[in-house]
């Protein structure tokens, strides 16, 4: 039985849980911090009340460390291990897996696994290119995390810059196994006929009409996601380019006010904030986008609105601060990737892209390239490895 260490049920992980426990034979029991992403919690970036509107917690085991409705932690930040030690005591699995060292949570977990002598899988959002950080700490951090990694059994890596990064602090390679980041599309209605049928309904709900290219920002109205920056590189544009694009915002957050201000200013752009949306809505308003833009300035470890945005066949925009851009992101074939913080560049970006949005093989080749980063193939690497580490043991 493989024990998995988080601070809360998370709609990216819960299918994975799921899939290695039906697919491949491997119980799974996930010990959360807290329920709060259940029970419903406030997210501070997108300024917004809500809980998943998926199924968080079938098809495997949970434990809970505490309860929400106990007065229990309303945040990943305020989760404890508080009572992890006796948790794992009672389940007694044959290994453990965490999924991060940030927050602190995950390096107490860590430290409560290892101590109890379990053997551990390690799979998490490890990158060098998200946080730009002084001598000291780098090398700080690069001393804990050589000491934490060379006690786990294996290694998953979810992309390339996770694969660099561990290769650069001389891990075995042995050791390093492939389990991609994705996202669950069952709750998405990825194919052509659905975007036949959402297409048309949802552009004229917002008034786009068939002749304008639609760009999508899906995220949190937040500095560090640089909505901003699209707005601006559009204004760039030339005026019959310029004419041609309108954009959805499709999240919400602390800049929405100043990016309606913004959209405004001569020459104007026309904007849609439809707030933030669950999974379960999201078909309709990729399928309504000729491209998405995610413009992140940092801490952008991956971006999974690109996985998907390309499930939809949608061509994608990313700054080079997104982690995900070597592995999804091929020019002139699903999109580009520009300078991060640049306007100009971002601006070529779009005027690159442009031509080949709307375009049949354009979706074909979307969805190819995201093909290999399914929930299915992210448990068939933590299975793998789970059975590496128990057998060798």
């Amino acid at each position: 039985m493989l024990a998995v260490i988080e601070t809360h049920p998370i709609q990216y992980h819960a299918p994975l849980y799921r899939a290695l426990q039906r697919d491949f034979g491997i119980a799974v029991t996930a010990i959360y911090g807290s329920d709060f992403s259940v029970e419903g919690y406030h997210d501070r970036e997108f300024g917004a009340t809500f809980a998943w509107d998926t199924d968080l917690l079938s098809g495997y085991s949970s434990v809970f460390l505490a309860r929400a409705a106990d007065g229990g932690p309303g945040s990943d930040d305020e989760v404890t291990t508080r009572g992890l030690h006796g948790a794992l005591n009672k389940i007694a699995p044959d290994a453990v897996m965490v999924v991060g060292y940030s927050p602190r949570f995950h390096r107490q977990a860590f430290l409560t696994a290892w101590r109890a002598g379990y053997p551990i899988l390690f799979r998490g959002e490890t990158t060098d290119h998200a946080n730009q950080r002084g001598a000291l700490k780098t090398w700080a951090r690069e001393r804990a995390l050589r000491w934490l990694y060379q006690r786990c059994g294996r290694l998953l890596y979810v992309g390339q810059r996770s694969l660099d990064h561990y290769r650069r602090l001389d891990c075995p390679a042995d050791k390093l196994v492939f389990s991609p980041y994705c996202v669950d599309t069952t709750s998405f209605r990825c194919d052509e006929a659905s975007r036949e049928r959402f297409r048309g309904a949802a552009r004229s709900t917002f008034g786009i009409r068939a002749d304008k290219k639609l760009i999508i920002f899906s995220g949190k109205l937040s500095v560090r996601k640089g909505p901003d920056l699209l707005l601006r590189a559009i204004k760039r544009l030339p005026a019959d380019m310029q004419s041609q694009l309108e954009v959805l915002f499709l999240g919400s957050g602390g800049l929405q006010d100043s990016l309606k201000t913004l959209a405004r200013k001569a020459p104007a752009t026309t904007v849609h904030f439809p707030g933030f949306q669950n999974q379960t809505q999201l078909s309709q308003y990729y399928h309504a986008a000729d491209m998405l833009v995610l413009p992140s300035v940092l801490s952008e470890t991956w971006g999974l609105v690109v996985n998907d945005a390309l499930h939809h066949g949608v061509p994608c925009i990313v700054s080079d601060a997104v982690g995900c851009a070597p592995d999804l992101i091929e020019s002139g074939v699903t999109g580009e990737v520009f300078e991060s913080g640049s306007e100009e560049d971002l601006a070529r970006a779009i005027g690159k892209v442009l031509p080949f949005t709307g375009l049949i093989e354009t979706r074909v080749k979307c969805r190819e390239k995201v093909a290999g980063y399914t929930v299915q193939h992210a448990a068939e690497g933590i299975a793998q490895a789970f059975r590496d580490i128990v057998h060798s043991g």
